[in-house]
C-alpha cells in the first residue's frame, strides 16, 4: 500500500470518526468469522458500521489533531487487532450490543472508545450500555414536562369535585332527616 492510498484510507476513516455519535473500540483477535458476521448484523441495524482498524492509517487519521487530543492518543496506544464499531443512530443501542457481545465471546474484548472526540475508558462503555434507549429517555423528559401541568389539572378539578361532594352529602341528609 502506497503513501496515496494510505492517505485515502486515513481520510474516510476520519470522516467516520467525525460523522459517528461514538466508535466503540474492541480486540477481536481470536474471534471466528461466523462470530465476527454475527456482530455485524446485529449493528447494522442499528445505523452501526464496523470496519476492522489499520492502526498505522488510524494514526495518520489523528494526526493533524482535527479530532482533538483525546482521539489521538488514542490511537497511539492502539495496538494489535482492533475493530471499531461507528455508532452513527443511538450510542447507547450500539455500546449494549458489544457490550452483550463481550460477554457472550472471551475472545471479543472492549477497550477504549471514543464519544464525539472525548476518550472514554471501559467502564465507561459499560455505563454508556446500561443506558436506557433514546426512545425511554425521551418519554421521562416528556413526563416530567408534563406532570406540573397534570398536577396543576388535579389541583383545579379538585375545587369543583369537593363542592360536587359536599352537595351530595347535603341532599343526603335532607333526604333522610334522621340519619
Amino acid at each position: 500500500m502506497d503513501r496515496n492510498e494510505k492517505a485515502e484510507l486515513a481520510s474516510a476513516l476520519k470522516e467516520k470518526f467525525q460523522k459517528a455519535q461514538v466508535a466503540l473500540f474492541a480486540d477481536y483477535k481470536g474471534l471466528t468469522a461466523t462470530q465476527a458476521d454475527t456482530l455485524r448484523r446485529q449493528l447494522r441495524s442499528l445505523q452501526t458500521e464496523v470496519k476492522v482498524l489499520k492502526n498505522n492509517v488510524a494514526r495518520l487519521a489523528v494526526k493533524d489533531g482535527s479530532l482533538g487530543n483525546d482521539a489521538k492518543g488514542l490511537m497511539d496506544d492502539t495496538v494489535g487487532p482492533t475493530l471499531v464499531a461507528f455508532a452513527y443512530g443511538d450510542p447507547a443501542a450500539a455500546a449494549k450490543v458489544v457490550h452483550k457481545f463481550a460477554q457472550d465471546n472471551e475472545a471479543f474484548n472492549i477497550k477504549d472508545s471514543l464519544m464525539g472526540i472525548k476518550r472514554i475508558d471501559v467502564s465507561g462503555v459499560e455505563e454508556l450500555a446500561k443506558l436506557p434507549s433514546k426512545e425511554v429517555l425521551l418519554a421521562k423528559v416528556l413526563g416530567t414536562l408534563n406532570a406540573p401541568v397534570t398536577n396543576f389539572v388535579g389541583v383545579l378539578a379538585a375545587v369543583p369535585r369537593s363542592l360536587v361532594t359536599v352537595l351530595a352529602a347535603i341532599e343526603k341528609k335532607k333526604a333522610n332527616p334522621q340519619a
